[in-house]
């Protein structure tokens, strides 16, 4: 059996009663189960469609994300974050980077890196050096001032860790960052890169070794060996071409809000609903969710 859910973010496009009930029948699945009035709906089919993904392009078009997947096994023991644009709603490099007067400059790197048309080690110390002489305290002042918090996300662990889940932040960005996001949001641990600073400054230098898309694949293998679980017991999310690894061997591996390019490499693609999706497509009802 398969599931079928449907969801929207309602702030900006409610979803339609009757398009869950249209597809249900068209598909011909089981009754409709809303998750939440207005903004996801669930059923369950016997096979999967063959019109899957120009489906899935019809309803983009108007604000609703469709996620198609094995009923069995979807509620998982495991999230796994990326923590820039996807837990959080900036890139914190680019912010330092703008602190520093070279905001345009690296934003532009961040963006080619993201997309896999540069490699992220060589584009991390690129953008790196450019942060060199800035003052360290600047690192509070931006997460006190430019950083907040993707939407959904407080109850996307809460409600994991609620029902016996562990949850991780694995970040190509910096722990100055992870820790604070860490922390606020309930992670249980986090990993990321590490500024080196000197005399109260950047020196311009990361810790080595560099955490990337490789160094992601290790925390899945290594936290997952620590549970006592098996990878297809992970949800994984992120939103860059340094996610791939972990999205592609996580049991759910979801690109939210995600570049093009690598969207077109996940299954589960979230680009209208917020953190809270990721709940929904395990079959959490609104509800359900711990706030």
């Amino acid at each position: 059996m398969y599931t079928v859910t449907l969801l929207t973010n309602p702030a900006n496009q409610p979803l339609d009663p009757a398009l869950p009930e249209a597809l249900r029948n068209a598909w011909g699945g089981d009754d409709v189960v809303w998750l939440a009035p207005d903004e996801a709906a669930e059923f369950s089919v016997a096979n999967r469609p063959d019109n899957q993904w120009s489906v899935w392009e019809d309803l983009q078009k108007q604000g609703v994300d469709l996620i198609l997947q094995p009923t069995d096994g979807r509620r998982k023991k495991m999230l796994l974050a990326d923590m820039d644009s996807t837990m959080i709603q900036q890139e914190c490099i680019d912010e330092l980077a703008d602190m520093a007067g070279v905001g345009e400059r690296v934003k532009d790197i961040t963006a080619r890196a993201m997309n896999g048309e540069l490699d992220f080690e060589g584009a991390l110390t690129e953008r790196v050096g450019l942060l060199a002489g800035l003052p360290v305290d600047v690192i509070d002042q931006v997460l006190s001032e430019r950083i907040t918090f993707m939407p959904g996300g407080r109850a996307l662990v809460a409600t994991m860790k609620a029902n016996g889940a562990y949850a991780a932040l694995v970040s190509g960005g910096f722990t100055a960052f992870t820790a604070r996001v860490a922390s606020e949001l309930g992670f249980d641990e986090n990993r990321a890169n590490t500024l080196i600073a000197e005399n109260g400054k950047l020196t311009g230098d990361v810790g080595r070794p560099i955490l990337g898309r490789e160094a992601k694949v290790t925390a899945l293998e290594e936290i997952t060996g620590k549970l006592g679980i098996s990878e297809t017991e992970v949800l994984a999310v992120g939103d860059g071409a340094n996610d791939l690894g972990m999205l592609k061997r996580a049991g759910a591996g979801v690109a939210l809000h995600a570049k093009p390019s690598v969207a077109a490499q996940c299954d589960i693609r979230i680009n209208h609903g917020d953190l809270t999706a990721l709940l929904y497509v395990q079959g959490y009802s609104r509800d359900e969710f711990v706030v």
